[in-house]
């Protein structure tokens, strides 16, 4: 194991052997900082820290498994399975789990999930109005992220909406005390309340975590700035990784002001800036370094690269949003056409608004390309899957209601609504929950016999199969106890029976057993190989699986690798890359984004030119840019003006424009004379 690699950069290894202090590595588009912090955690071991003692913190399950895999790859699965590699949020289960008890949660709380939290949200303001539900959750949640609670909202609130929306927060939070629940961003807020205010638990975590990592640290809001202050403390033992110039996500609440805030409050704040790029050629860097230019910088940066120029950036001129579509299509096809080993997956169409993807899609099935589109349903969002998690839920927190009215009618069982309301009434009455409720001695008095027995019933599978999935351990083991436990509640049948069609059924039927499949692998008990070593991975039950299940879900992102076109928000692209990447609609109005009741802030300004950067910053290969003459607006079409964004870029310098139509024609022509040359002549006829 070393922490020194001859591949890694000036610029990297002063990244890696910085340990005397606070550190920040601003890590430009593509200069290899996942490479920077798997190595710097090598070089914590060898400076002596214990692999329990290195947490590396980001922002996804995605970013997460690599990161430990490019480790494992490093130090050794051994050492690997021992570091604390997460999300944010699941630090935050970590810390809730082991420390909730301080703030008055039991070890088994559960994690809501959205769809949830608007149910909560429309029983605590008396509505059945969902998009009123959305709106109260979107305001609390950028509360929270303040590190708000609802008597701090109600007097920041700046108008009667905002006060509304703060007494609901209020009988929110009485909901979630009574349910023993949590939501997504309390797993940030209330682990950061918990080190504030009790001393002896911050240096309990403070001694146990001696060096944090954090990865996309531009993407933090302030409620994650103050908990990584919370656990590094007086030492400021920390590497934060992040770039200023793709700081996007401020419409959720992450603010830039924290890699401001850095330098003023560690004033022996070690800057290393990392400019090599690794992954675009010279034109597309020098266009991302041009418009980003514009912005006013926090700390001096500029991208270069070794490898050559490479191809100039393409400036598609189009006549409307079909016509791009079109010319998306022809270029996909001309850079196939070209020959060499150039899949479908190798393309990427980016756009500022999901409404874009549309037109795109009708000519991509039109010409038969495959896409996926990114951020469509995901796995774990499909009606099935969130069956059986309700059901899990329910195994890890007897209090969940919202989980438990999930379980107990999907399949269903012969337990109605009224039934269900009566058990409410009754729960809400003596102040437990539904499924204590179920057992309590005097439930006969408010509801018949049948319903009592049938809800005893259901009572006594959850305790069984609860009782069970504790004493289950291994993938193996675990697999054989969820079929099994799948085959007594009818699950199968359930899914065909309310589908029409049985092609359908299947496929949901399908997703269930990629369910199965994934929970099992968790629980361990696989043999695995390192340097020759054979050992047996941590053998987990599927209690303590489910205990995870929630976060982990929210996180996840389940994707197959397959060759297929990807249709992208400029936002969700952040962190990914293509060979080639079409960005469309670069117009005023859609690029840099404004609607009509919107003033164009030099702050709001200053974030969509960087995320301009990061979609350009996205192509390997080849970039181009689509410009619309005329786009729709409405119903109606209106002139489409270039983004100023396209000046900023420069291409009259080193661009071109380009028809990917007239390119095709000149391919196939070639393609047609050189197969003319291929056939043989024929014989003269015999005379």
């Amino acid at each position: 194991m070393s922490a020194d690699a001859p591949s890694l950069n000036e610029a990297q290894m002063a990244a890696v052997h910085h340990l005397d202090g606070p550190c920040l590595v601003l890590a430009g588009a593509g200069s290899g900082k996942t490479r920077v912090i798997t190595h710097k955690i090598a070089r914590l071991l060898q400076a002596g820290y214990a692999p329990g003692q290195i947490a590396a913190i980001t922002f996804t399950n995605k970013a997460a498994q690599e990161m430990r895999e490019r480790a494992k790859d490093l130090i050794g699965g051994r050492a690997a399975k021992h570091l604390v590699i997460s999300t944010f949020h699941s630090l935050g289960v970590r810390l809730l789990r082991a420390e909730g008890a301080r703030l008055g949660l039991k070890e088994k709380f559960s994690i809501l999930d959205s769809d949830d939290v608007a149910g909560i949200l429309k029983d605590a303001g008396g509505t059945t109005d969902i998009n009123q539900a959305r709106r109260w959750q979107w305001t609390i949640s950028l509360w929270k992220n303040q590190g708000f609670d609802s008597e701090q909202a109600e007097a920041a609130a700046l108008d009667d909406d905002e006060r509304v929306t703060a007494r609901v927060m209020r009988r929110y939070e009485e909901r979630l005390a009574a349910y023993q629940a949590v939501d997504f961003d309390d797993l940030i807020s209330l682990p950061q309340k918990l080190l504030q205010r009790d001393e002896e638990c911050r240096t309990k975590w403070q001694n146990t975590l001696r060096y944090v990592l954090v990865d996309e640290y531009q993407d933090t809001n302030a409620i994650q700035y103050e908990l990584l202050k919370s656990l590094v403390g007086e030492r400021a033992m920390f590497t934060a990784v992040g770039d200023d110039d793709q700081s996007i996500y401020g419409w959720r609440g992450a603010t830039i002001e924290n890699l401001r805030r850095l330098p003023q409050e560690y004033p022996n704040l070690k800057v290393i800036p990392l400019e090599q790029n690794y992954r675009s050629t010279g034109y597309i860097l020098r266009a991302a370094n041009c418009v980003i230019g514009n912005n006013p910088k926090l700390f001096e940066k500029k991208l270069w690269s070794a490898f050559g120029d490479g191809e100039p950036v393409a400036l598609i001129e189009c006549d409307n949003e079909e016509h791009e579509a079109e010319r998306a299509v022809a270029r996909i096809q001309s850079l196939r056409g070209q020959g060499g080993e150039v899949g479908f997956k190798d393309f990427a169409v980016l756009y500022r608004a999901n409404h874009q993807a549309r037109v795109i899609e009708k000519a991509f099935r039109k010409a038969n390309i495959p896409y996926k589109v990114s951020g469509g349903q995901s796995f774990f969002e499909r009606a099935e899957i969130r069956d059986l998690c309700a059901w899990l839920r329910l195994l890890v927190n007897n209090d969940d209601d919202p989980a438990f009215l999930r379980a107990v009618t999907t399949p269903k069982r012969g337990i109605g609504h009224q039934t269900l309301a009566s058990l409410g009434e009754f729960a809400g009455k003596w102040k437990v929950s539904l499924f204590e409720a179920l057992f309590a001695e005097s439930l006969g008095a408010s509801l018949k016999a049948a319903a009592v027995a049938s809800l005893h019933e259901f009572g006594r599978a959850v305790n069984d199969l609860e009782y069970r999935a504790r004493h289950t351990t291994g993938s193996e083991e675990a697999k054989a106890l969820l079929m099994g436990w799948l085959k007594d509640i009818d699950y199968e049948k359930h899914l065909y029976e309310g589908e029409d069609s049985e092609k359908v059924a299947a496929g949901r039927w399908s997703n269930v057993m990629d369910f199965v499949d994934w929970i099992a692998k968790r629980c361990g008990g696989q043999l695995e190989n390192d340097g020759g070593v054979t050992f047996e991975t941590e053998r987990k039950s599927v209690l303590d699986v489910a205990q995870t299940i929630s976060v982990i879900i929210s996180l996840a992102e389940r994707g197959d690798e397959q060759d297929v076109v990807t249709l992208s928000t400029l936002h969700a692209s952040k962190g990914l890359e293509w060979p080639h990447v079409v960005l469309a609609g670069v117009n005023e109005g859609l690029l840099p984004f404004r609607s009509e009741d919107e003033d164009m802030t030099p702050q709001r300004l200053e974030e969509e030119r960087r995320l301009m950067y990061v979609g350009i910053t996205r192509a390997r290969r080849t970039l181009a840019v689509n410009v619309l003459r005329r786009r729709k607006k409405g119903r109606e079409f209106v002139q489409g003006v270039p983004s100023r964004f396209i000046a900023e870029m420069k291409l009259d310098e080193v661009g071109a424009k380009e028809d990917p139509r007239e390119k095709l024609k000149a391919l196939r022509a070639a393609a047609a004379a050189r197969a003319a040359q291929a056939v043989p002549p024929q014989a003269e006829p015999a005379g």
